[in-house]
């Protein structure tokens, strides 16, 4: 079947399609926003650059598209029936690139949710947003858990070595003593 719509009209409508501040990711925020949660978005500095960041609960957010993810089982992913192969080898590679930067963030400590654009359609928003604020909290408990085993660890390295430096002193004290200044 032709397309019906010209070359300028379908790069004006592929124009219009945005990747941050979407109607969903900003529908996300404003939730969290109201449940206390203070975040970063797009930071730059991390693989991906995820739509939400969360540095104190060591969190990332994505907000995906049904569609230009390939969200699997969903009414909102359709293949086209035109152009097929470029349309699946698209996804594919979003898909791709997704687990690539899910894999660098983990990686470097932190923790990664995954929220689709249909799960924030008014009538799934309220329990999707009570599960992305239990998780993110989860994560932060988890975080402070592993920063007081980090400080923990660190206490008791610092001990042991003021330990061996004391016996190091009285060795040299000792040694000393015996068989005079060794200096």
């Amino acid at each position: 079947m032709p397309d019906l719509i010209t070359l300028a009209q379908r790069h004006y409508i592929m124009s219009q399609v945005h990747s941050s501040n979407t109607k969903p990711e900003v529908k996300l925020r404003h939730a969290l926003w109201g449940l206390g949660f203070r975040y970063r978005v797009n930071d730059k500095r991390l693989p991906g650059s995820p739509d939400i960041v969360l540095p104190k609960y060591r969190t990332v957010i994505f907000v995906h598209g049904c569609f230009w993810h390939g969200h699997k089982g969903c009414k909102h992913y359709t293949v086209p029936k035109t152009n097929t192969d470029f349309w699946v080898a698209k996804v594919r590679r979003n898909q791709e690139r997704d687990q690539e930067v899910w894999r660098k963030l983990e990686a470097k400590g932190w923790n990664v949710i995954i929220v689709w654009e249909c799960e924030l359609k008014k009538s799934r928003l309220q329990e999707t947003v009570a599960h992305v604020s239990a998780e993110i909290k989860a994560n932060g408990t988890l975080h402070q858990q592993r920063q007081e085993e980090r400080r923990t660890e660190r206490e008791r390295r610092r001990i042991e070595r003021a330990k061996e430096k004391a016996e190091l002193e009285a060795r040299e004290k000792e040694i000393s003593k015996k068989y005079g200044s060794v200096r």
